[in-house]
């Protein structure tokens, strides 16, 4: 029986298909989603991340490290929906028991909140999950 061992977290030379060197260091992903969340690249945490709302920058413009081969897909929106779907029904717990407003200003509170913190949220879940795929060298899949 063979015991397995535990890789450590230096560079092991390894090759594709095509001959050419992989890196296989491991990336600490703790530090790059942290990063992600405050909309700063992963790799270096100075530059910007996101150029506009939701569009990734090609490249990190303190390191240089490449940033557009990273995809979210939907992964930020359903990200984003399963928070503020959360909060959300506490608040709206909470409002309605301690407050009992109308229901038309309930619904009215309720969707500026959900409004605003889902434009809130959404950037801020993109960025955790590029600087996630950066970290696990997954290249937008």
């Amino acid at each position: 029986m063979t015991k397995m061992t535990q890789h450590d977290s230096t560079a092991t030379p390894s090759s594709d298909q095509t001959g050419q060197p992989v890196e296989t260091e491991l990336r600490a992903w703790k530090p790059a989603v942290l990063r992600g969340l405050r909309l700063r690249c992963p790799n270096c945490g100075e530059g910007k991340l996101l150029k506009g709302y939701l569009k990734v920058q090609h490249s990190c413009g303190s390191c240089g490290q490449e940033l557009h081969h990273n995809r979210a897909d939907d992964g930020p929106a359903y990200l984003t929906i399963l928070l503020v779907g959360h909060l959300l029904g506490f608040a709206l717990h909470i409002t309605y028991m301690q407050f009992r407003p109308e229901p038309l200003t309930l619904a009215l509170i309720m969707s500026l909140v959900t409004i605003s913190a889902s434009l809130f949220l959404l950037p801020r879940m993109k960025g955790l999950v590029v600087a996630y795929q950066w970290a696990k060298r997954m290249h937008g899949f």
